[in-house]
């Protein structure tokens, strides 16, 4: 039986229900995915309660990253075909047996890269992917802070960075998942249930701070995110796990001449060119043992609402993915 878990209207958990699909024919340009798994990011979540803007009235397929076979073609697809092994990152629409989704928007897989590592890897790989690259540029020496370093993201951020030459300082909750930071790439892991995270950013930098940070949580760290930066340093904004941020004022970013930035994969994952490119260096990289996937969870689709509760519940660590049987 084909079916998806849908989101009956925005709410919790408890919105997301089975609903029986028949596979969708691909239209001009797309192809049909048969998925092996599927990645499960905070991203479902905010989406899930409504955080930001529904495409559809009821019954919304969650899920922004997955991986599978392709099953079929439409008209004028070319480089890829029944058979392929293919990942992506979307905005929706992956939980679910089989999905259609244009050409443009897949990568093939390599034969080294499981299904499931591809599914955990394909939204927050390439997240890391612009986040050091295309949002800050990092290099050797470079000094950064890196919240929720246990998280999926932040696991791959660790390796990613430490590989760069950066000097790595991470925020997580907690000696387990400080300790898995540790022996993910960061130099110094601050727990943030015990210790004041800027003052210790500010002890570990001789007082001048960090040249780039990098918040996914939002409302709990953004205050103290900003003065952790050094003079003319810069703060990337990309989520918030904790809730949005509403005290920020412009101003706010004369403390040290800062500079901010709020970016998003999918404005860079449209363009075929670096989807194609940074998706093979991070293939790469997995090739060569630079970076690793640490996949802590795995729930069957059918158990997504489980899946939301422990990551929203920062019960897990590393990545999540749904499988289907």
């Amino acid at each position: 039986m084909s079916f998806a878990i849908v989101a009956n209207k925005p709410g919790g958990p408890d919105m997301l229900t089975k609903m029986e699909i028949s596979p969708p024919s691909p239209a001009a340009g797309e192809v049909l995915i048969r998925h092996d798994a599927i990645g499960v990011n905070y991203l479902d979540i905010y989406i899930r309660e409504g955080a930001y803007p529904w495409p559809v009235e009821e019954n919304l397929i969650l899920g922004s990253e997955g991986a599978g076979v392709i099953e079929a073609v439409g008209e004028g697809v070319t480089g890829f075909a029944v058979g392929d092994r293919v990942g992506y990152a979307l905005p929706n629409g992956a939980y679910a047996t089989h999905r259609v989704i244009a050409a443009s928007m897949v990568v093939r897989l390599p034969d080294n890269i499981a299904s499931d590592v591809a599914a955990a890897l394909m939204l927050k790989g390439l997240t890391v992917a612009y986040l050091v690259t295309r949002s800050y540029a990092v290099g050797r020496g470079t000094k950064v802070l890196f919240h929720a370093a246990a998280g999926g993201v932040g696991l791959l951020a660790g390796q990613w960075l430490k590989s760069l030459g950066a000097t790595v300082i991470g925020t997580a909750g907690g000696p387990d998942k400080c300790a898995l930071a540790m022996a993910n790439g960061y130099d110094h892991v601050i727990d943030y249930k015990s210790q004041d995270f800027e003052a210790e950013v500010m002890a570990l930098t001789d007082g001048k701070g960090v040249d780039v940070v990098y918040d996914s949580v939002g409302n709990d760290t953004m205050a103290k995110s900003i003065k952790c930066a050094k003079r003319h340093g810069t703060i990337i904004n990309f989520g918030q796990s904790s809730g949005p941020y509403a005290d920020f004022k412009i101003k706010d970013l004369a403390i040290g001449s800062l500079y901010l930035s709020r970016p998003t994969l999918f404005h860079f994952a449209t363009e075929r060119e670096w989807l194609e490119a940074a998706s093979a260096e991070m293939f790469a990289r997995i090739a060569n043992g630079t970076l690793s996937v640490a996949i802590n969870q795995r729930f069957a689709l059918e158990d997504a609402a489980d899946a939301h509760r422990a990551l929203a519940g920062r019960a897990t660590t590393g990545c999540t993915v749904l499988t289907i049987d």
